[in-house]
């Protein structure tokens, strides 16, 4: 079979260009969309009068034939097959004959492959909510399991203040929420049908672009055929939501690499999440959480190239268009390994409570003493110089808050009394922060439902899907 388009050339295709030109080293990934988006054609080239019923069978015959064959590995790629629509449509006819040649009327690959890809795009999106879920789920679990856990808390990697293992572990659940969010709406940008577009200016037969919106799955049909074949805004939303993830899994891996360093040692990994050492036998790395945040430069990466490839392009479809696939590709197979990891290594996860106490110093309670102060009527500002001297003489004197004696603290401030000595207790500093999203133990178990309820929410979208 020659190409689709050799009719006007006198001369073949040079082999290197052939090579440049084609896409079906990767494309053929949407053989499967590529298939059922055909198939919805013929259907509809029935209804436009283009094909009796009995051609149209015998083209879904074919068309399906041509899946099987693809799904059980018997295909066979020609040389000529510069993408998947070559490849099916060329297939298509060694099996059905002459008839197979009719599939195309009215239909270019502009449309086609867009139409393609947005199925794709549509399915990985439901793909990327279940991976994420299950992370997702992982997190809900390490936190109800030790959601009142005392440990230090940190800005600037300096201690700050005292939290909970379960405070920690949510707040790392909620970024997944919203990237299931972007990943819903990118969805919901790719849910809008290209077919019958046609190369640029709408497709001259009279194709029911609605029937085939309904029976692809879409719940739109695009309003202008120019945008329909140009539009790859749902590719960027999707490659926007897949770098916000890559982010958000590696700030989580940054601080577990930091958890589980002998410096701090708040967790140990599972060895099945862990590598060793070529040289040095008492090595066990955290190569697991260093992929993983590593990976989330290529995932950055791939959704710059695609911008850089979009923001020149002066009209409907351009072959540059081809670069939009291998990103989402990869993509998709970068998350599609990360997240089922990381979901693993949060549930194997092993917690060290003792390393934990180890590190609530009287220092991560200095808030709480000005505090003391601002309750016993001195505004904050001043209160907070006052617990800064606190601070300096103990440092000058190379000893806990705690040590510092009341008759040191009066001498700063008169406000301070012998019931100063009930600001040094973790669980009442703990207990104190009650408001929405606070460490105390009411809002916490109201966070962790509330985690629960959000995640079932989005199971229960994804079903209805």
């Amino acid at each position: 079979m020659s190409k689709l388009w050799g009719g006007r050339f006198a001369k073949k295709t040079d082999s290197l260009v052939h090579q440049f030109n084609a896409s079906i080293g990767f494309d053929v990934r949407l053989v499967d969309e590529d298939i059922t988006g055909s198939i919805a054609w013929a259907q509809g080239l029935v209804g436009a009068g283009v094909l009796m019923a009995a051609e149209a069978e015998t083209i879904i015959a074919g068309l399906e034939r041509v899946r099987a064959e693809f799904a059980d590995g018997s295909f066979t790629l020609a040389a000529d097959d510069e993408d998947v629509h070559t490849a099916v449509e060329r297939r298509l006819t060694e099996i059905v004959g002459a008839v197979g040649g009719k599939l195309h009327t009215g239909r270019s690959r502009n449309d086609q492959v867009a139409t393609d890809f947005r199925l794709w795009v549509m399915q990985a999106c439901d793909e990327m909510q279940a991976w994420l879920g299950d992370l997702q789920g992982a997190l809900i679990a390490s936190a109800e399991a030790n959601l009142h856990l005392p440990m230090p808390g940190y800005t600037h990697l300096q201690h700050a203040q005292p939290i909970t293992w379960g405070h920690w572990a949510l707040s790392h659940f909620w970024p997944l929420a919203r990237d299931r969010k972007r990943f819903m709406q990118a969805q919901a940008g790719a849910s809008v049908l290209p077919l019958g577009a046609a190369a640029l200016a709408g497709t001259a037969f009279p194709v029911d672009r609605a029937f085939l919106a309904e029976a692809l799955g879409f719940t739109a049909v695009s309003p202008n055929s120019l945008d329909a074949v140009s539009d790859r805004d749902f590719a960027a939303d999707f490659l926007y939501a897949a770098a916000m993830t890559g982010l958000h899994l590696s700030r989580l891996s940054e601080q577990l690499i930091l958890f589980s360093s002998r410096e701090f040692g708040f967790v140990r990994l599972d060895d099945g999440y862990s590598t060793g050492s070529s040289l040095m036998p008492q090595k066990k790395n955290p190569d697991t959480l260093e992929l993983t945040r590593g990976k989330s430069g290529r995932l950055i990466g791939n959704l710059m190239g695609l911008l850089a490839t979009l923001k020149g392009l002066p009209s409907t479809y351009d072959k540059d268009l081809q670069e939009d696939k291998e990103p989402l590709f990869d993509a998709f197979d970068t998350l599609g390994l990360a997240l089922p990891v990381m979901a693993g290594l949060i549930r194997t996860l092993h917690l060290r409570p003792e390393r934990m106490a180890a590190q609530l110093e009287p220092s991560l309670l200095a808030t709480d003493l000005a505090d003391y102060l601002v309750k016993k009527g001195m505004p904050f500002r001043q209160a907070h110089g006052a617990i800064g001297q606190v601070v300096q003489l103990a440092e000058e004197k190379g000893v806990d808050l705690t040590a510092v004696s009341l008759t040191e603290l009066q001498e700063i401030s008169k406000l301070f009394g012998e019931d100063v000595t009930a600001v040094f207790d973790m669980t009442n500093a703990l207990a104190n922060r009650a408001a929405v999203g606070g460490t105390a133990p009411s809002p916490l178990k109201t966070q962790l439902q509330k985690a629960k309820n959000q995640l079932g929410k989005q199971e229960n979208i994804g079903a209805l899907r």
